[in-house]
């Protein structure tokens, strides 16, 4: 009997040893996995601490950057006010864009690109109040009405797609090369009939219709 007890007690003993090892295996994986997560929780703590911050300066740069610009705005309204009161000239703040549109009648003979000596006037009042804005691209815009090019006229601009974009060339260098804004700011597109803003069906639509758009981006493209 007594080698049968022995043997029992040994076994139960390996058993309460092996219980003993397992509960220590477990408990130490147990505070290894909860440092683990304890230490996620202070990752994500600090990210989204570091994103809020973030995210506030960018609000604020924003905002900041609106005011430059409605300052933009007041000022070119303050100087085109006679040709706003003719409806010749619009100009419009949406938060962080600004655009200068102006009725081809002011800038350009008719069926023609080259800028008359009255738009570059308005042109370089234009240009000199846009230069002085930082971090902006300045795109502009050539469009028509749905009118197709006279038959005199297509040898030297087959569709509108070609007036339109000559015209908005034509902008673009005198702003480079006689106002004196930076090339890496311009952008030029020509967008023919395409994107009108009023009924080409009535001769007030088709005027509307026929301008030049500039239009101040954000350069970081927030």
């Amino acid at each position: 009997m007594k080698p049968a007890i022995v043997i029992v007690s040994i076994i139960a003993l390996v058993l309460a040893a092996l219980a003993l090892y397992l509960i220590s295996a477990n408990t130490k994986m147990r505070n290894e996995l909860n440092a683990k997560i304890s230490g996620l929780e202070e990752q994500i703590n600090l990210l989204t601490f570091e994103l809020e911050a973030r995210v506030a300066e960018v609000s604020q740069e924003k905002e900041d950057e609106i005011a430059r610009l409605k300052g933009t705005y007041e000022t070119l309204v303050a100087d085109m006010k006679d040709e706003i009161e003719q409806g010749q000239i619009k100009i419009t703040q949406l938060a962080d864009r600004l655009s200068v549109s102006m009725v081809d009648k002011i800038l350009f003979p008719s069926g023609e690109a080259e800028i008359t000596p009255e738009g570059l006037e308005i042109l370089d009042r234009v240009g000199k109040v846009l230069k002085k804005t930082e971090g902006k691209i300045i795109r502009v815009e050539g469009h028509t009405d749905n009118v197709p090019i006279h038959p005199n006229l297509q040898q030297k601009f087959p569709t509108n797609w070609e007036l339109s974009t000559a015209r908005a060339t034509n902008v673009v260098r005198f702003l480079q090369e006689k106002v004196g804004i930076n090339g890496t700011r311009l952008q030029v597109i020509g967008m023919s009939e395409y994107s009108p803003v009023a009924d080409n069906e009535t001769p007030e639509g088709r005027s509307q219709n026929r301008r030049i758009e500039i239009t101040l981006l954000p350069e970081s493209g927030l």
